[in-house]
């Protein structure tokens, strides 16, 4: 039997918690702008990663 060295259920919900107790408290139109922003974050570092992909090539 193989032991788990890697638990990706632990580790969503340690990430959602985390981003709960961030946005607690929070009005709609703060979260709102939180993941406009956390989502223009993600974006650029995609379009990073495929610029670093590409001059690898």
């Amino acid at each position: 039997m193989t032991m788990k060295t890697f638990d990706c259920v632990e580790m969503k919900r340690k990430a959602a918690l985390r981003i709960h107790q961030q946005l607690e408290g929070m009005s709609v139109e703060e979260k709102v702008a939180y993941w406009q922003e956390r989502h223009a974050e993600i974006r650029q570092e995609r379009e990073e990663q495929s610029k670093r992909e590409k001059n690898a090539d």
